[in-house]
């Protein structure tokens, strides 16, 4: 059976692009979460997986590497397990497959490498950009954050950081989630706190 994942970073991104090369006999699986959060911490990444497992799914197709995630060793880890578990990963804009008759194609292996880097690069540029963008914006007396003393509802916490509660629930180390989420300590500290 055939598979296709897709990912977008938030909720109101549209999928269409990356259902444009759907073939109809396909099982779709899609994830709303940003590409930073590790392919096997993803809801429909988990179940994918289980199904893979399961010998149900063989052939997975996405739409560039960035949709596996934004993180070179998690983009890397997650092509070898799918290679062990002998399942076809095809990138539809590089027209390329990461197994040639259940071998492991290194032209794929070498230009992945190199793709799940630039992607990596390109986050941690989006991210330079945007601090700089916030900074410029408080210069000029139009960027001022949050109101100090006002607060975001429970559920908008939990909302945002399902990854940090995931975690919290497996009992990880406050400082273990931190680094996994890539969010501030604090982070994980105030919805430890909201949990309790």
């Amino acid at each position: 059976m055939k598979a296709r994942y897709i990912r977008t970073s938030t909720l109101n991104q549209n999928e269409a692009r990356q259902l444009a090369r759907q073939h109809p006999d396909e099982i779709v699986f899609i994830d709303r979460v940003s590409g930073t959060t590790p392919f096997a911490s993803r809801e429909q990444a988990q179940l994918l997986m289980q199904k893979i497992r399961e010998n149900q799914i063989h052939y997975l197709s996405v739409s560039s590497i960035d949709r596996l995630g934004r993180n070179t060793i998690d983009v890397l880890q997650t092509i070898d397990s799918l290679n062990k578990l002998g399942v076809t990963l095809r990138v539809d804009n590089l027209g390329l497959e990461s197994l040639i008759h259940g071998k492991e194609n290194p032209t794929f292996k070498l230009i992945g490498s190199v793709l799940a880097n630039i992607s990596e690069m390109e986050r941690a540029t989006l991210r330079e950009r945007q601090l700089e963008g916030i900074a410029e914006a408080k210069k000029k007396g139009v960027y001022k954050g949050r109101i100090k003393g006002t607060t975001e509802s429970r559920e908008i916490v939990m909302n945002r950081y399902k990854e940090v509660v995931r975690y919290l629930r497996m009992n990880k180390s406050l400082r273990d989630i931190a680094g996994r989420c890539q969010v501030s300590l604090g982070t994980v500290q105030k919805v430890k706190a909201l949990m309790d």
